[in-house]
């Protein structure tokens, strides 16, 4: 009995130690890449001014260990809050320094530079959050979806509101048939990314810009002030316009709902626009196919100052939101705003229904969700398998509108088939000294 008594001290030594345990180190969980719960993620972030700045905030609960921007001014209020963090300005020289030590990357850079920067971190087995569209141009999409396929790493696509209530309302609410089958859909934003003429003059370049990595893939123009710091949206060469912009929020609540997946045509009626800029207003009409017993669909989206027709169940005197969407099926008609909880129309209708019972998942924030898959959690809803075929269906109407023609889709084999001319518009070429 004297041979096995502890003292106090000892007994608390081996109490610690058996703590310290509860928190498994990496190497022991069975594969690289592979983290415990308990551990936090080594995150490296690439763009972290204005939304990569927000995009830095969302997953501070994680080691955030190294920070790239081409631009240290637009950056300053994100390094001022994290002094510690190493910076870059150029991503493949950091995630070829820091590889090692990175588990999870974000991207939260000018369209054009998505790809290039996700397909770096997916090659090298990171998980991978990025900012929508997830790409520049559609050939994009489809490699870096089948990347990350490939690597099995975890990725999420920034559209935030897809774990929100509002969103997922109108999910329950379709799913749910409350307004039966759905076949028609007007979806809109009053936002203009369009319009404008390429500057004539070249301005010196900022001592805090690295103009030549700012362009990335993109042609090779004089830096203006012009582009900066968000204007570059507007600009084909950089951007995707209204619809990449907005489309991806507010497409997805439908895409989502009535498991949409590829169409199989598009149509763009656009306002003028040239070579350099996208139009000031487009109407853009896709055709998606029957899915089991869901019925083929059309779904409509209009943007600049372009508005769907007035429902005739919208109440005299009422307004459609500046952003939204509506959704026709043959016993009712629901109104989504952008942002905001959606509604049978008219209003009055809300009394006479009961909603459905609430079947999927709520309190997740959006990050979070990548965070946790990234440690061996499911993966998150809209991870590349779903965010990429969205991203080429909003991109396909940028496609239609410099097509000029309604464009017949061939989504599983990536090709327009009647107009073989228009393909050339789903992959851009790439500056020298770049590639995917």
């Amino acid at each position: 009995m004297k041979a096995r008594q502890i003292s106090r001290r000892q007994f608390l030594a081996g109490a610690a130690a058996a703590a310290a345990f509860t928190i498994v180190p990496r190497h022991v969980l069975g594969g690289p890449g592979r983290i415990s719960p308990n551990e936090k993620l080594n995150v490296a972030c690439i763009g972290v001014g204005g939304m990569g700045g927000s995009d830095v905030g969302q997953v501070s609960s994680e080691n955030i260990i190294a920070f790239c921007d081409v631009d240290f001014k637009r950056a300053a209020d994100t390094f001022k809050r994290h002094p510690n963090v190493k910076k870059y300005r150029d991503f493949r020289k950091m995630l070829d320094k820091e590889g090692n030590n990175i588990d999870a990357v974000t991207v939260s850079t000018p369209d054009n530079i998505h790809a290039v920067a996700a397909m770096t971190a997916i090659k090298m087995g990171k998980h991978v959050y990025c900012q929508k569209p997830l790409c520049h141009d559609i050939f994009e999409v489809r490699r870096l979806t089948e990347a990350a396929r490939k690597h099995n790493v975890m990725t999420q696509m920034g559209i935030q509101l897809h774990a929100e209530e509002c969103v997922r309302l109108v999910a329950e609410m379709i799913k749910s048939r409350l307004i039966g089958k759905v076949r028609r859909v007007d979806i809109w934003s009053g936002k203009n990314w369009g319009g404008g003429e390429r500057p004539k003059e070249s301005e010196p370049v900022p001592e805090t810009l690295s103009w030549d990595l700012w362009l990335g893939p993109a042609p090779w123009r004089p830096y203006n002030h012009v582009y900066l710091p968000g204007n570059w949206r507007r600009w084909w060469d950089f951007g995707t316009g209204t619809l990449g912009d907005m489309g991806c929020h507010i497409i997805d609540p439908a895409f989502w709902a009535l498991d949409l997946g590829y169409p199989t045509s598009v149509e763009a009626h656009p306002a003028k626009f040239n070579d350099e800029t996208y139009p000031t207003a487009t109407t853009v009409r896709w055709e998606f196919p029957a899915r089991g017993d869901l019925p083929p669909v059309t779904v409509t989206w209009n943007d600049g100052n372009r508005r769907p027709e007035r429902p005739e169940e919208l109440e005299e005197g009422r307004k459609l939101p500046g952003q939204g969407g509506l959704y026709y099926g043959d016993k009712g008609t629901i109104l989504a705003p952008h942002g905001g909880n959606p509604s049978l129309i008219p209003y009055s209708r809300m009394r006479e229904i009961k909603m459905p019972e609430s079947f999927l998942s709520r309190g997740v924030n959006h990050y979070q969700d990548w965070i946790k898959a990234c440690k061996g959690g499911p993966k998150p809803l809209a991870n590349f398998d779903y965010s990429g075929p969205l991203s080429e269906t909003i991109l396909l109407g940028n496609v239609a509108a410099l097509a000029g023609e309604k464009l017949y889709w061939d989504g599983p084999n990536l090709k327009i088939t009647n107009l073989p001319g228009a393909n050339k518009h789903l992959r851009r070429k790439y500056r020298e000294g770049w590639k995917l």
